[in-house]
């Protein structure tokens, strides 16, 4: 038994001892664990295969609102004619006789182009007035790259946008954000055809609202963004991370001509009450009182006792306009107009323009250091604008 016993741990002693070597010199000779894949031969490669893993939203990427919004985004291309006028000596029969015809008017055509946002599946097409301006011929290439004859609708010079019509139904139409949302260093993308090379998605922040003053438009409260905006971009779409609407990019402040990490956008909600009003009656319909607004510096805030610039002085007044009968007078401090309190001329003018023309409008003044409530019946607004006389 002792000599059995004796073989039987010699036995398991040289397994071990064998295992042990093969273990570490040719591990290939074993079985896979697990009862997997048998182990290849010596000198084949094994190329181990990798389940594809499910897309998923990224935090550091805008693909999604990229995706969304970018078809509803549109290269708008236009031309029209330029003449050169004929010389009066092209009148003389002894001029001709010699010259002949070969001076005579020229015809040209100028070329340019922009971009445009899709607003309705119906085929209306938002972009800036300056794009289309004098164009007598207006073409749309889609995202997909058909392209269409557009015709113009209307447009409003005084905030710089203009309504296109194209004839092609279920088009892929922007989604409406909401503009008065926005925060000042909330994510931005700008999305348009920059110097003709194509569509081109171009990312900043919200650098400041309600910018005023810049001389571009007669009613500005702009959006103010440092995303990429160049030439070409006008009209095109200011979208937020989720792919919405707030704003269409219409100008840049540069030196060279390119970007240069200012550029504006008309906010969507006014874009939205002129794409309406245009669609509805062809022009776009705003209040008008007949003033003459002036801005209120320290040194005229001190001479009327006012305690602050807030609100506008009026500086003039149109005769037997809507504030002539309601018994405004020059010199008047205008503080408020329906309750709306009033920073500046252009915050008067953003306000007044809204309202109803044949509505009543209820004004608060300040009359020689006394505060009064008037009512003016709102008229609609001139084009051009009549000139003010003060009294």
């Amino acid at each position: 038994m002792q000599r059995l016993w004796l073989v039987f741990s010699q036995a398991v002693t040289v397994c071990v001892a064998a295992l042990f070597v093969v273990s570490t010199f040719r591990p290939e000779w074993l079985p896979a664990k697990g009862g997997g894949t048998p182990a290849a031969p010596p000198g084949v490669a094994v190329v181990q295969q990798v389940a594809p893993v499910a897309t998923a939203a990224r935090s550091d990427s805008y693909h999604d609102a990229v995706r969304k919004a970018m078809p509803a985004v549109v290269n708008i291309f236009t031309s029209k004619e330029l003449r050169t006028p004929r010389h009066p000596l092209l009148n003389d029969p002894l001029f001709r006789r010699f010259f002949g015809d070969r001076f005579g008017e020229d015809a040209q055509r100028a070329n340019s182009l922009g971009s445009g946002v899709v607003a309705s599946a119906a085929g209306y097409v938002l972009t800036n007035h300056h794009v289309v301006e004098g164009a007598d011929e207006i073409e749309v290439a889609l995202a997909d790259g058909k392209k269409l004859q557009a015709k113009i609708v209307g447009t409003d010079p005084d905030t710089d946008l203009a309504v296109l019509r194209v004839s092609a139904d279920g088009l892929p139409a922007v989604t409406f954000g909401s503009s008065e949302a926005l925060r000042v260093g909330d994510v931005v993308l700008a999305i348009g055809n920059p110097f003709g090379v194509g569509q081109t998605v171009t990312s900043g922040i919200v650098s400041a609202l309600g910018r005023s003053g810049l001389g571009i438009n007669t009613f500005e409260n702009f959006i103010q963004t440092d995303a990429a905006i160049n030439p070409g971009n006008s009209g095109g779409a200011l979208v937020d991370s989720r792919g919405n609407l707030v704003g269409i990019n219409t100008a840049i402040y540069s030196r060279s001509g390119g970007s240069m990490g200012i550029g504006f956008a008309i906010p969507v909600s006014t874009a939205k009450v002129v794409l309406e009003q245009i669609v509805r009656t062809g022009s776009v319909t705003r209040g008008w009182i007949g003033v003459e607004l002036q801005e209120i510096s320290p040194a005229l805030a001190e001479s009327f006792k006012l305690g602050g610039t807030e609100g506008a002085v009026i500086g003039g007044v149109l005769r037997n306009g809507p504030a002539d009968k309601a018994g405004v007078k020059p010199g008047d401090v205008l503080l408020a107009i329906e309750g709306k309190a009033v920073a500046d001329p252009q915050g008067v003018l953003n306000v007044m323009a809204g309202l109803t023309p044949g509505t009543n409008a209820r004004l608060k003044l300040r009359r020689q250091g006394q505060d009064l409530e008037l009512a003016v019946n709102v008229g609609r607004r001139p084009k051009p604008q009549a000139r003010l006389a003060p009294e």
